[in-house]
């Protein structure tokens, strides 16, 4: 009578755990979404232009929309002595799209400047290891993509 127990007893264990609904999963968060093929081109050929001469590539390009008034900043740290460029490409080849740098003080540094339709650089070298931001605007015009890039050496 003991073993019947028991059997019975396990067979209701099992029936009970395989009966209960599962927990629901959490949806996937949504990849964020990558910048256009002919951007990454028209950013991969300026920065591959820089690479020629002797700068290295980050391995990370960042991307976003940018609306005309609406600039985007990027905070990134940046070593004393080294020389940066920041490669800007956008979807609208009649956009003036710039690229500024702003120091660990907040000031607005002097910048090396590069443009042609739909592409801008800004090249810097940091003055003081820490924490830099780069800002990306267009010159008017509808909400745009872009893609960023930077280089150092």
């Amino acid at each position: 009578m003991k073993i019947f127990a028991i059997i019975l007893l396990a067979a209701v264990l099992v029936v009970h755990l395989a009966a209960q609904t599962p927990s629901p999963t959490p949806a996937p968060s949504p990849e964020p979404p990558l910048p256009s093929a002919p951007l990454r081109t028209k950013l991969m050929d300026l920065g591959g232009v820089l690479s020629n001469e002797g700068f290295k590539m980050r391995d990370r390009i960042w991307s976003g929309r940018i609306e005309s008034g609406k600039p985007q900043r990027l905070a990134v740290n940046l070593f004393r002595g080294n020389h940066y460029w920041f490669c800007l490409a956008v979807d609208a080849e009649s956009e003036a799209p710039a690229v500024s740098v702003f120091g660990p003080d907040g000031k607005r540094l002097t910048v090396t400047s590069h443009r042609e339709p739909g592409l801008a650089a800004g090249g810097v070298t940091a003055e003081a290891t820490g924490q830099y931001f780069v800002q990306v605007e267009t010159g008017g015009g509808p909400a745009t993509d872009f893609c960023l890039l930077y280089l150092f050496k």
